[in-house]
């Protein structure tokens, strides 16, 4: 919006030439964002905790400590980190961008099932929350249209094929199935942020630390200078998404002072399936799907221990791990809470190097 109205005034005051730079409206977006998370968050949380007077319910079977501590906490926290992200993008970014609507799109899409799941988690006090199969059926469904749209907008040669991290120029032309791979990333990488979030402040940071990423890697894939010099694939008009991404930051910034342990409020559903849709559906537009996986390897590595862990408990009767998914396990070893999360940040901070070092290893 401010891009819109300012930038067209630059002629008659010079000063206003910022609004063309995308360094600039990000950094706009971040400080926005962050405002918004201060202002609103505790009239939030002590909304929440009006209308959640029991919190969001526990699960039986999970550690035994989380019972006393972390009983009575209201969830739906995720919406604070929405309104930020949707207001500040709106805000700084250039809105006749479609990439930009695509993000927004699916990620408020995702919060929205993310709400329903919350809200009948606590109204009936259930930590089962909206079924399984409808949830997926909706996020598949959210996926497959952002898919279609994102291949409309990207350049004919990249339309439906899937980029090789160190490999400057294989590109694997997958044809129809590059929409069930993009709905693949988009779900995939929504449920993975979910099942990571399950301690206070564990979530949130290493979002924050693969959006910050790949705000880089959107910006250098949509200048063509840069995108040229790096032998990355241009796709012109996603630089616009670093404006979107660094919204996102400011935003789980402001989430995370009121998270930070003892968290006085949960991002659920709300939260974590959006902010993991949100860097699938972007990882989709700057052809770096591969990329995410390198980046958000925390995540990857919390979903693989529940799949081991379901696997080789039908097949064998026996777990693996003490308790999935593998921050759970940890805990069950005698971990203290604020140990595992802050090596588990360490950890997201050296994948996010790695997936970095793809940009210049080819």
């Amino acid at each position: 919006m401010l891009y819109h109205l300012l930038f067209p005034m630059a002629d008659q005051f010079p000063a206003l030439n910022v609004f063309r730079y995308l360094t600039f409206r990000t950094g706009g977006a971040i400080i926005t964002a962050l405002i918004v998370g201060f202002m609103f968050g505790p009239v939030l949380i002590n909304m929440l905790k009006n209308r959640q007077s029991a919190g969001q319910p526990i699960r039986v079977d999970g550690p035994e400590g989380h019972i006393l501590t972390k009983a009575g906490t209201p969830t739906m926290g995720g919406f604070l980190i929405l309104l930020a992200l949707s207001i500040a993008t709106l805000l700084w970014a250039d809105l006749s961008n479609r990439y930009v609507w695509v993000a927004l799109g699916v990620t408020i899409g995702y919060g929205v099932i993310g709400f329903l799941d919350d809200y009948l988690k606590v109204t009936q006090q259930d930590s089962r929350g909206l079924s399984g199969k409808l949830k997926l059926l909706l996020q598949v469904a959210i996926a497959l249209v952002a898919a279609f749209v994102i291949a409309d907008q990207l350049p004919p040669a990249l339309t439906t094929t899937l980029a090789v991290p160190f490999l400057k120029n294989l590109l694997l032309d997958l044809g129809w199935l590059f929409f069930v791979f993009a709905a693949l990333v988009m779900v995939g990488t929504s449920n993975a942020v979910n099942l990571t979030d399950g301690l206070d402040g564990l979530a949130i940071v290493p979002v924050m630390i693969a959006a910050g990423v790949f705000a880089l890697i959107a910006y250098l894939a949509g200048n063509a200078v840069f995108s040229s010099y790096l032998q990355i694939h241009h796709v012109p008009g996603s630089g616009e998404l670093a404006v979107f991404l660094g919204a996102l930051m400011g935003g789980g910034l402001g989430f995370l002072w009121f998270n930070a342990p003892p968290a006085k409020i949960f991002m659920g559903d709300t939260g974590s399936l959006s902010l993991g849709a949100a860097l699938g559906t972007t990882s989709v537009i700057t052809k770096h799907e591969l990329v995410l996986a390198i980046v958000g390897g925390l995540f990857v590595l919390e979903t693989v221990s529940v799949i081991v862990q379901v696997v080789s408990f039908k097949l064998t009767g026996k777990r693996v791990f003490a308790m999935a998914p593998l921050h759970h396990h940890f805990e069950k070893k005698g971990w203290a809470e604020s140990t595992i999360v802050i090596r588990f940040w360490i950890i997201a901070s050296i994948l996010a190097l790695a997936g970095l070092s793809t940009l210049k290893l080819r």
